[in-house]
C-alpha cells in the first residue's frame, strides 16, 4: 500500500503528524508514504523510515509571484511530480482550503481528509472524497493519529504515540560525551518570549554544575540575543546557523532542553528528549509538547511569562535528576 500524505507547515504541525506513520507502519505491514510539504520543512519527513518520496511545496513563495514564469515552472514541475503516481489512499491531514485546493486536489487516488465539522477550514473538506470526524478537543497528535486510523481501517493504539525518529540523530552513548543543557530562547511572538534577564539567571544559577548550554538561533536578532546571553559565561557556547537536522542532532545528545514555546521544542519532544517549555498566553493543552519526559511551565496567577522564576527551572532540573 502507498499512501500520500500531505502536511505543508508548520514545524509543529509537521512533526505532530509523524506518530501516525508509525501507527500505520505498524498495523498495515509494508505500508510506504510519500509526503507533500512545505519546502523549509521538507527534512523532517525523511528522518522516518516509512517515507519514500518527499515533495517540497513553496506555497508561502509562490503566492508572492504566482504568475511569474519561474513560479509557473516551479508548479508545473511540482504537478508532475505529485501525479507520477496513483494512491491507494492521500491524507490530507492539513484541513485548510490552500492545501486542499493546491496539492491534494492534484493527486491521484481516493483521497481522504476531516468532515466539515472537524476540519480547521470547514471548505477544505469539499476537496475530499471520504470525510471523517475527528473530535477537536484533543492534542493534535492524537487528532492527526485517529485521521490515519480511520482512512486506512486500523484501530488506533491506545498507547502513546511514537515519532520513531530519535534514533536516526542519536550518539552512539545516547549523549554527548560533555554533557550540556540547550536553551532555545528564540520565538516569533514577543508575549511568548521569556526575559532576557531570567535566562541569564538561570545561567548563574547553572554555573558551576560543570553543565555547557549550547545557544542555537535562526535569525540575526537571535544570534544577538544569543551573544548578549553568553556574555561574561564561558561555559556557554553561541552556535553557528545550523541546518535543521544539525540542531535536530545537537537537541538529541543534550542531557535536557530549555525552551520557549517555539517549533524546535515541538522536534525536542519528537526527540523524547527531557523539556522544559515555559508557556505564557498559549495554552498547551491542545497543542502542546507531545511525548515522554515533556514538561510544562506555567505562571500560576497570570500569562506573563516574566513570572516564572529561573529557581522553578532550577528546581525542576534537580527534581528530574538532571543536574
Amino acid at each position: 500500500m502507498r499512501v500520500l500524505i500531505v502536511k505543508t507547515s508548520s514545524m509543529g504541525d509537521v512533526l505532530h503528524t509523524l506518530p501516525a506513520l508509525t501507527d500505520a507502519a505498524r498495523a498495515i505491514p509494508g505500508i510506504r508514504f510519500d509526503w507533500a510539504v512545505e519546502e523549509g520543512f521538507a527534512q523532517i519527513p525523511t528522518w522516518h523510515e516509512s517515507v519514500d518520496n518527499v515533495f517540497p511545496v513553496a506555497i508561502r513563495r509562490w503566492r508572492k509571484a504566482w504568475f511569474s514564469a519561474p513560479i509557473k515552472a516551479e508548479r508545473q514541475a511540482f504537478r508532475q511530480k505529485i501525479q507520477a503516481l496513483k494512491y491507494d489512499a492521500i491524507i490530507d491531514a492539513q484541513g485548510l482550503i490552500k492545501s486542499a485546493a493546491l496539492v491534494t486536489r492534484l493527486a491521484r487516488g481516493t483521497k481522504h481528509g476531516m468532515d466539515w465539522s472537524s476540519a480547521r477550514e470547514p471548505l477544505a473538506s469539499l476537496f475530499y472524497n471520504r470525510r471523517h470526524h475527528i473530535a477537536k478537543q484533543q492534542h493534535a497528535v492524537e487528532r492527526t493519529r485517529e485521521l490515519f486510523a480511520k482512512s486506512l481501517s486500523y484501530t488506533k493504539p491506545e498507547v502513546q504515540g511514537d515519532y520513531a525518529i530519535a534514533q536516526h540523530f542519536l550518539s552512539a552513548s545516547g549523549e554527548a560525551a560533555e554533557p550540556y543543557l540547550v536553551f532555545l530562547h528564540a520565538t516569533t511572538r514577543d508575549d511568548k518570549h521569556w526575559p532576557e534577564a531570567r535566562w541569564r539567571e538561570l545561567l548563574a544559577l547553572l554555573q558551576g554544575s560543570g553543565l555547557k548550554v549550547k545557544l542555537p538561533w535562526g535569525a540575526a536578532h537571535e544570534e544577538a540575543r544569543a551573544k548578549r546571553l553568553a556574555e561574561h559565561y564561558d561555559f556557554v557556547e553561541v552556535l553557528p546557523r545550523m541546518s535543521l537536522e544539525k540542531v535536530a542532532q545537537i537537541l538529541a545528545n543534550a542531557r535536557a532542553v530549555v525552551s520557549v514555546d517555539t517549533g524546535l521544542s515541538h522536534l525536542t519532544a519528537a526527540l523524547d528528549k527531557p523539556n522544559f517549555t515555559i508557556y505564557g498566553p498559549t495554552d498547551p493543552g491542545l497543542i502542546g509538547g507531545y511525548g515522554q519526559n515533556q514538561h510544562t511551565v506555567r505562571p500560576k496567577n497570570s500569562l506573563s511569562t516574566n513570572d516564572i522564576a529561573a529557581s522553578q527551572i532550577m528546581d525542576l532540573l534537580h527534581s528530574q535528576r538532571l543536574i
